[in-house]
C-alpha cells in the first residue's frame, strides 16, 4: 500500500515539474515580456522577467523612456508591472541575465499609433524640442523632424520662438524600421491664418481706428498685423512729412494705431493709414509760427520765384525770390540749395490757407554800402533846389544840361523832389537880382 502512494506522488512530482518546465518561455533577443520592478540601482532598474523560471533583468536609465529624466520613479516604481523588449543578454550574472528596455516597447506602441493616423490622414500634437540647421527636432513619443520649408507657409529665418511650443502636425512620411518621421506645419498653420483672416475682415470697418503691430517693411510701405490680417500702409500714408524709407519711422515689432481706408475681402487685401491717426502738421500752426518768430528749417524745393522751407513736419513756407537776399540775385540757386539748412523769419500765417511767408534777409544786417548810398541821394535831394535856382539864372537851358548829364551818372536819384516840381512854374516870374 505505501509503495502504490509512492509511486502516486512521484508521477504527481514528475507531472508537476513538467508543466513547470512547460510554462517557462523561451526567450530571444525582440521579444516582448513582463517584468515586475525589484529595486534601484544607481542607473538602472532590476526587475524579475514574469514566466522565466526566475530570471531578471535590468533596464538602464537611459531606457526607461525616449526622454531623459532626473528620477527613475517618475517613470516605474517598485511592485509594478513593466512590459519590456528583450535588447541582448548579459554574460554577467550578477547584474542580471537580460537586458532590457521600456522606451523601446513605448516605441512600438507609438509607432502603430502614428500609422494608424497616417492612414487616415489626422494630424498629431507634439511639443518642439530642439532647433537644428535645417528645421525642428519634435517628440511625438518618438524623434520626428520638420524640414525648415515646412514650418510655415512662408520663409522663416530663426526658429528659436517654436522650441518649447506645442504644434499641430500633419505626417507626410514615415517609416518604423528607419525610425523616420517627417512632419509639417505649414499647411496647419495655413488653414489657422485663413480661418482667422476671415474673422478678423468680418470685424474690420471702414474708418475705424484699430492698434496693430509692424509686421514687416518693403519699399513701398509697411504691412501691420491686426490679428489675423496684414494690411498695407502704403509709403505716402505713414507721416504727413515725406518719408524716404518706412525704416527710417517704423521698426518690426512696433506697435501702431492705423485708420481703416478700405477692406477687399475677396481680395484679401486691407488698405491702412497711421498719418490719419496723427496731429495734421497745419494745427495749431498760429502758435507754433507766430508772426516774428524765427525758425530753422530746410530747403526743400527752388522754383523760379523763390524756395520753399520746410520748418515743421509736413510744414512748408515760402521764401519769395525778395526776401532770399538784400542784392539783388536772379535765381534762388545763386543763394541757396536743396537740403541746406536755414533760419528763417515768420513774416505772416495764413492758417486757413495752411501758408507761411519766410524771409532769409530779414534775419541779415543790410549792407553799409547801401546805407551810405541813401545817405548821399538824400543830401542830393536837399541840394537839388538851390542849384536849379542858381542855374536858372545863368542860363536857362543850363538845368536841362545838368539834369541830362547826371542822367548817365550811376549815383543819380531818380525821385522827384518838391522844388523838381515847381521848377516851370517858377521860370517864368520875374525875380528880383541880388544886389
Amino acid at each position: 500500500m505505501s509503495e502504490f502512494v509512492e509511486e502516486n506522488q512521484n508521477e504527481v512530482t514528475m507531472e508537476t515539474m513538467e508543466d513547470a518546465l512547460d510554462s517557462v518561455k523561451e526567450i530571444k533577443i525582440g521579444d516582448t515580456v513582463i517584468g515586475d520592478v525589484l529595486a534601484f540601482d544607481d542607473n538602472q532598474v532590476r526587475v524579475s522577467i514574469q514566466e522565466s523560471g526566475g530570471l531578471e533583468g535590468v533596464v538602464p536609465r537611459n531606457e526607461l523612456s525616449a526622454t531623459p529624466v532626473e528620477d527613475m520613479t517618475e517613470i516605474v516604481n517598485i511592485g509594478d508591472e513593466v512590459e519590456l523588449v528583450v535588447v541582448k543578454p548579459i554574460k554577467d550574472k550578477e547584474n542580471g541575465n537580460y537586458l532590457l528596455s521600456k522606451k523601446r516597447v513605448d516605441a512600438k506602441k507609438v509607432w502603430v499609433e502614428l500609422q494608424e493616423k497616417f492612414d487616415n490622414n489626422e494630424t498629431i500634437e507634439a511639443p518642439v524640442k530642439n532647433k537644428v540647421k535645417g528645421g525642428l527636432v519634435v517628440d511625438a513619443g518618438v524623434r520626428g523632424f520638420v524640414p525648415a520649408s515646412m514650418i510655415e507657409d512662408f520663409f522663416v529665418e530663426d526658429f528659436t520662438p517654436y522650441v518649447g511650443e506645442t504644434l499641430e502636425f500633419k505626417i507626410i512620411e514615415i517609416d518604423p524600421n528607419e525610425n523616420r518621421l517627417i512632419l509639417s506645419h505649414k499647411e496647419i498653420a495655413r488653414e489657422e491664418r485663413e480661418a482667422k483672416r476671415a474673422e478678423a475682415m468680418e470685424n474690420l470697418e471702414e474708418g475705424a481706428i484699430v492698434e496693430g503691430t509692424v509686421a514687416r517693411l518693403v519699399n513701398f510701405g509697411a504691412f501691420i498685423d491686426l490679428g489675423g490680417v496684414d494690411g498695407l500702409v502704403h509709403i505716402s500714408r505713414i507721416a504727413h512729412e515725406h518719408v524716404e524709407k518706412p525704416s527710417d519711422f517704423l521698426t518690426p515689432g512696433e506697435t501702431v494705431k492705423v485708420r481703416v481706408l478700405s477692406v477687399d475681402p475677396e481680395a484679401g487685401r486691407v488698405s491702412l493709414s497711421i498719418k490719419d491717426t496723427l496731429e495734421g502738421p497745419w494745427e495749431n500752426i498760429e502758435e507754433k509760427a507766430p508772426q516774428g518768430a524765427v525758425l530753422t528749417g530746410t530747403v526743400k524745393r527752388l522754383v523760379n520765384f523763390g524756395a520753399f522751407v520746410e520748418v515743421f513736419p509736413g510744414v512748408e513756407g515760402l521764401v519769395h525770390i525778395s526776401q532770399i537776399a538784400h542784392e539783388h540775385i536772379a535765381t534762388p540757386q545763386d543763394k541757396l540749395e536743396e537740403g541746406q539748412e536755414i533760419q528763417v523769419k515768420v513774416l505772416s500765417v495764413d492758417s486757413d490757407e495752411n501758408r507761411l511767408s519766410l524771409s532769409i534777409k530779414a534775419l541779415e544786417e543790410a549792407p553799409a554800402r547801401a546805407e551810405s548810398q541813401e545817405g548821399d541821394n538824400n543830401e542830393r535831394s536837399n541840394n537839388r533846389p538851390r542849384r536849379q535856382r542858381s542855374n536858372r539864372r545863368d542860363n536857362n537851358n543850363a538845368p536841362r544840361n545838368n539834369n541830362k548829364a547826371r542822367s548817365n551818372d550811376d549815383d543819380v536819384d531818380t525821385s522827384f523832389t518838391f522844388a523838381d516840381m515847381l521848377g516851370s512854374q517858377l521860370a517864368d516870374l520875374d525875380l528880383p537880382e541880388d544886389n
